[in-house]
């Protein structure tokens, strides 16, 4: 548990020293869903300490997701990146890391038109589910291990393989380069070739590492 809190802690420290220092107040993150509404210090605050529990997907960092807590109606909120593992993490430069790709997300999913109003997932009883990306609506069954965060959503055409984790605001849903290319493209029907591309290009940058959505209730 003390392995944890000091994980966490130092995340928390040097994003917080990235952010600042790359200007990310400055960004105009409100505009594209990356914060609490407006740009600006605090709001970018707000957002470091909703998702940096989460930074860690599987290495003590994140904060594994109960079944039943899974359930419900989730929207997107804004980009999302992790690694797997705490080992991966710290390689890539650890929440440095994380906010540059985040950075790099929040352009690229505003390029998609990726937005509150075109892009949700709901997780139903009777493990089936549906969602919706860039305003493409999909449903089909899911899988998912709570023990590992892994989840599997199964629709008539493909299954796409991903992660969860908990943050303060609420969860995390992540996927590595190729299946992040398929639910963009393939599911989503983004037609912006380049962004797609280039959010595939940030997941494929460090080892171990996950791109998506932080989503919110």
């Amino acid at each position: 548990m003390k392995k944890i809190a000091i994980t966490i802690l130092a995340a928390m420290s040097l994003m917080l020293t990235s952010c600042f220092s790359t200007g990310y107040g400055n960004t105009g993150y409100g505009n594209t869903g990356y914060g609490m509404g407006t740009a600006g210090s605090g709001n970018v605050l707000g957002s470091v300490l909703g998702s940096v529990l989460g930074n860690i997907l599987l290495g003590g960092g994140g904060m594994m997701l109960e079944p039943s807590s899974l359930l419900g109606n989730w929207t997107y909120n804004a980009p999302s990146a992790a690694f797997t593992t705490e080992q991966t993490f710290t390689k890539a430069g650890g929440a440095a890391a994380i906010s540059k790709m985040a950075s790099g997300l929040a352009t690229n999913f505003a390029t998609m038109g990726i937005s509150r109003s075109n892009t949700a997932f709901s997780f139903l009883q009777g493990n089936r589910f549906s969602a919706k990306v860039n305003g493409i609506p999909f449903d089909g069954t899911y899988t998912y291990n709570q023990q590992n965060g892994e989840i599997a959503l199964k629709t008539a055409a493909q299954t796409l393989k991903g992660n969860v984790a908990k943050t303060e605001r609420g969860i995390e849903l992540m996927f590595d380069a190729a299946q992040m290319t398929n639910l963009l493209q393939k599911v989503g029907q983004v037609s912006n070739k380049a962004a797609v591309q280039a959010v595939s290009k940030l997941a494929k940058s460090q080892n171990g590492a996950r791109v998506g959505f932080e989503l919110t209730k």
